[in-house]
């Protein structure tokens, strides 16, 4: 597990481990009150300093103030200082640097009049080491290590206004030392220069192309179709290199097939360093951390990653707090592609667990995602997972047909261009003649979820003409109106019906030929919702979060939550056996993994990887033969999840040896 005491900002910490509402963190455009100013262009010049890990550069911003302007501000990352920033003219500006919240201040000699274009040019520079002074506390956004530098848009490695909402072209001019590669979004050109090799990146499309990488290793190349991507992963093998080429080749054919022509077809594929956030994009660009790039292909996250070619670098979000509309169509479009690459079984699973994910985080409503910090747990809960759920339902609200093609004339109406929550639910409602607003009122302005019941009873219908299910499906939301699936198991096949559920209560009569068995309330999980297997799923998922987050206490606080609700939860036991596993308390996490064995054996994979673990810590206790036992208990299992079956062989070949950290000497 990577170190991540220094990747998340301590009132978020704080925040979850209380199992409260986060602490409202504003961007600083909707924190700060100012003029309302639109940057329609950056150009860039950089020169990067690779041994000093200095950048120098001046940046020319290129806008026009919405309303009079007396005075502007621009998010920059704090290890940079600004030497001056001046008007076109050459008038200086005096800027002010709030560190406090990232920003450069400045206020005009008389005030701008509206609409009449400006320039601001600033000068700057600094050291950018990991994640020292990033604008999102503990992760790296702008680094410059000697063979390598990352300089991610939300880093603010140039002054940004309107950061993630304001889209715009670009000039971005990066010079480096020869031997070095340098990648970004556009058009691009090379020339020799005094300090070294001059790129310069053209950007001509309102977007968000201010990411740039440089990289010194040879690409691995791939291809499918008429897309291609060349990857620069150093730390993973030549074939994950090329795994990751490959698919992201088919995901860009898919997309297209799905929503219509990206940008380009032509990807480059970059990992960062290790304090990175899980993943990032730009135009023509994915970039993933080691984390999360794993020694496997994380299919769905490269897959979101991709579909951010369309939503989020062709589409984009009005406002943060419309984030949804990227980050939940994106993610919705990974399970689109796992569905037509892997199955339908696949996409099922897929689903449940983004499912689970938007449950963990439920104090703030869709539609005010701005309140939430970058890069958290609860951002990918809320607009990421969520948000995906949200189009999952209105694809069962509306269906396919209309669904999908109102995804390609977003793509295709909107070219370059933002979008709102009430902007998508107008589109849906003009295709489909059906009123909306009920749904977009329960799902992005509630943050309330149903939880449902059910009772029912069958009658035999007299001359053999079946059976009747008289029944009624109970929730707890007056204001909630859905159509409801239902799957009648039968001595036959199997019949499905859908019940308009409508208030806190709603009788159905339905008629089957067989003799039900069964009735199964949401059987394709369509709805999210609660009941007490999800909440069991949901605080495993939270206990797994913090885990991640090095809190081990509170995790184990979350599971034992989940084992109140259900004792025989296997995945309880195990994540809990991991947990003091972790903590060196092997008795107990022994007697855990035992528990695991004798739940319910959901998922099936805790059977294998239970005794792989009691087999290392009988390795660790001395206890050889009953280790070589549990490895050989592993082996019969077949399972191979996760590579558990050359794990089980590897340690019935040689003992399991743990590894223990260094101590500081004095």
């Amino acid at each position: 597990m990577r170190t991540i005491l220094h990747r998340l900002a301590t009132a978020t910490l704080i925040a979850m481990i209380a199992a409260v509402g986060p602490i409202p963190q504003l961007r600083a455009q909707d924190a700060a009150v100012g003029p309302l100013l639109d940057v329609q262009h950056y150009k860039i010049d950089a020169k990067l300093n690779m041994d000093a890990q200095l950048l120098e550069a001046t940046a020319e911003v290129h806008f026009t103030p919405r309303d009079p302007a007396g005075n502007a501000f621009f998010e920059l990352h704090n290890a940079l200082n600004v030497d001056f920033a001046e008007m076109e003219d050459g008038t200086n500006l005096d800027p002010i640097r709030y560190r406090a919240d990232s920003t450069v201040h400045v206020s005009f000699p008389e005030t701008l009049p509206v609409d009449q274009p400006q320039v601001i040019r600033f000068r700057y520079g600094g050291r950018l080491i990991s994640y020292e002074e990033s604008p999102a506390e503990g992760y790296s956004l702008a680094e410059i290590m000697p063979d390598r530098a990352i300089l991610l848009y939300a880093g603010r490695w140039f002054p940004v206004n309107g950061y993630g909402a304001d889209r715009f072209t670009s000039e971005i001019r990066v010079t480096v030392p020869d031997g070095l590669e340098v990648l970004g979004s556009g058009t691009r050109t090379r020339t020799e220069a005094l300090e070294g090799v001059e790129h310069v990146f053209e950007f001509n499309y309102p977007s968000f192309p201010g990411t740039i990488a440089v990289v010194a290793e040879e690409p691995v190349r791939a291809s499918s179709g008429s897309a291609s991507s060349s990857v620069y992963m150093p730390g993973a093998s030549e074939n994950l290199a090329s795994e990751y080429g490959e698919a992201a080749a088919e995901m860009v054919e898919f997309y297209s097939d799905t929503f219509g022509a990206p940008y380009s077809k032509s990807l480059s594929i970059v990992e960062m360093g290790e304090y990175a956030p899980d993943g990032y994009w730009a135009p023509g660009m994915v970039l993933l951390s080691p984390y999360a790039r794993r020694e496997a292909l994380n299919r769905q996250l490269l897959g979101k990653l991709v579909a951010n070619q369309w939503w989020g670098a062709i589409v984009g979000a009005g406002n943060s707090n419309h984030l949804w509309l990227v980050d939940g169509t994106a993610h919705y479009s990974a399970l689109l592609e796992i569905e037509e690459s892997e199955g339908e079984e696949a996409f099922t699973d897929a689903l449940k667990n983004t499912r689970i994910e938007a449950l963990t985080f439920d104090e703030v409503p869709l539609r005010e995602s701005g309140r939430v910090g970058d890069f958290s747990p609860q951002m990918k809960a809320l607009t990421s997972a969520r948000g995906a759920m949200v189009l999952h339902m209105l694809r069962w609200r509306v269906g396919d047909e209309p669904f999908f093609e109102i995804l390609q004339e977003l793509i295709s109406g909107h070219t370059w261009g933002t979008l709102i929550t009430d902007d998508f639910r107008v589109m849906f409602e003009d295709a489909t003649g059906k009123d909306l607003d009920g749904f977009f009122l329960q799902w992005t302005e509630s943050n309330i979820t149903p939880e449902f019941q059910q009772e029912y009873t069958i009658y035999r219908l007299g001359g053999n003409e079946g059976f009747r299910v008289i029944g009624k499906i109970n929730q707890d939301m007056d204001t909630f109106s859905m159509p409801v699936e239902l799957k009648i198991e039968t001595e036959g096949e199997p019949e499905f019906f859908v019940v308009e559920v409508a208030g806190e209560a709603s009788d159905y009569r339905l008629e089957t030929f067989g003799k039900p068995r069964e009735v199964i309330l949401d059987p394709n999980h369509r709805i999210l919702r609660l009941d007490d297997d999800t909440r069991v799923r949901v605080a495993i998922r939270r206990g797994e979060q913090l885990v991640e987050l090095g809190y081990y206490q509170e995790a184990l606080l979350e599971y034992q939550q989940a084992l109140d609700i259900n004792r025989f939860s296997s995945l309880a036991h195990y994540r809990t056996g991991e947990v003091f596993f972790l903590q060196s308390n092997f008795q107990s996490a022994a007697n855990e993994f035992r528990e695991a064995l004798n739940g319910d054996r959901d998922p099936a994979w805790v059977e294998v990887w239970s005794h792989i673990n009691l087999g290392k810590i009988f390795d660790i206790t001395g206890q050889r033969e009953r280790a070589v036992n549990e490895y050989q208990l592993a082996v019969r299992t077949r399972d191979d999840t996760q590579n558990a079956q050359n794990e089980a062989s590897k340690y019935l070949a040689s003992p399991y040896r743990r590894t223990r950290a260094k101590e500081r000497t004095y």
